[in-house]
């Protein structure tokens, strides 16, 4: 996780040159379809890892007389809401030539 913590990504909205996301594939669309695929296995490596910190502070009691607010719990969910968007993690990814990616048709395989 200590590497989605540390990245670049953008925040907010940014724009990208077409020419360099499709550099690498010369293919706009298996780009884009690249950087889709990875930013789905980065929200779900992102989800699991806030559920198993989410889940230490659970309590199994099936009473509800007593509901309070945990500072750290609070804590940890604004610390994921701040880190930068699975897609843009992606981007930056693939702009950095930092996913592997072939063609599953490719016959060096």
């Amino acid at each position: 996780m200590n590497k989605y913590r540390n990245s670049k990504a953008a925040v907010s909205s940014k724009t990208y040159d077409r020419n360099s996301i499709e550099s690498q594939t010369h293919n706009i669309y298996e780009a884009l379809s690249i950087i889709a695929k990875r930013s789905n296995q980065i929200n779900v490596d992102i989800k699991k890892e806030l559920h198993e910190k989410l889940e230490e502070f659970a309590t199994h009691n099936d009473s509800l007389e007593e509901i309070f607010e945990n500072k750290e719990q609070i804590e940890v969910s604004r610390f994921y809401e701040r880190l930068p968007k699975p897609h843009a993690i992606a981007v930056e990814e693939w702009l950095n030539e930092n996913i592997y990616h072939r063609k599953s048709d490719d016959p060096k395989i």
